[in-house]
């Protein structure tokens, strides 16, 4: 199970990042890949990734060569089974929420540039489905290769996105779509269905 965890990840990584920078490569001939990283929470949040990107790729080569003891309760085959089923799907849902926000994907916000909001197809069930994906798949790897340094990678990505949404992603959008995303954050949840919706009286729209 731990090898197709390992699997998994990879792909993962293959899928969560280079199909969207092909698309964006074939859409604009080359000329952009939808990086926009700047400012220090941004940058922050890059070097997060690394550290959960280690995390991912060297936690199941530990847990193979038997360096990493397995917490005990979660150590049951039907259980890490489970678990890979959840990550696959998380893996499949990332790239679905990706291609369907279209030439509206991004890494990162450039608060000089102006994109579309997407509110339909799975951003229509979720305000952040991309991130809800990710989750997913970390919460499936972990279960996959139950150990304290799997749910601790994933703890890390939380609290990642969580900072990365409420800092500068829901700032950005609300500067740039004003009462539409206002409208829309309040209806819709941040990462799960019906949870996080913004309050009536959290924001106004800027004047």
């Amino acid at each position: 199970m731990t090898l197709v965890a390992l699997g998994t990840y990879v792909l993962w990584l293959a899928l969560a990042f280079g199909v969207p920078i092909t698309a964006m490569r074939r859409r604009t001939g080359g000329r952009d890949s939808g990086m926009r990283i700047s400012g220090p929470v941004q940058w922050g949040g890059e070097a997060a990734f690394g550290v959960i990107g280690l995390v991912g790729l060297t936690n199941p080569v530990l847990d193979l060569l038997g360096v990493l003891p397995r917490i005990d309760p979660l150590d049951q085959l039907p259980l890490r089974a489970l678990g890979a089923v959840t990550a696959l799907a998380g893996v499949a849902a990332t790239l679905y929420a990706q291609l369907s926000m279209g030439p509206s994907w991004r890494i990162g916000v450039d608060a000089a540039e102006r994109t579309d909001l997407v509110t339909t197809g799975p951003f229509g069930v979720v305000r952040n489905p991309i991130f809800s994906s990710m989750l997913l798949t970390g919460l499936g790897l972990s279960f996959a290769v139950p150990n304290v340094v799997s749910f601790g990678g994933l703890l890390l990505l939380y609290a990642t996105v969580s900072v990365l949404v409420r800092q500068v992603e829901e700032p950005h959008l609300i500067s740039l779509h004003g009462a539409d995303y206002l409208a829309y954050a309040r209806r819709v949840g941040r990462f799960l269905p019906g949870i996080g919706r913004l309050r009536r009286d959290a924001v106004r729209p800027p004047r």
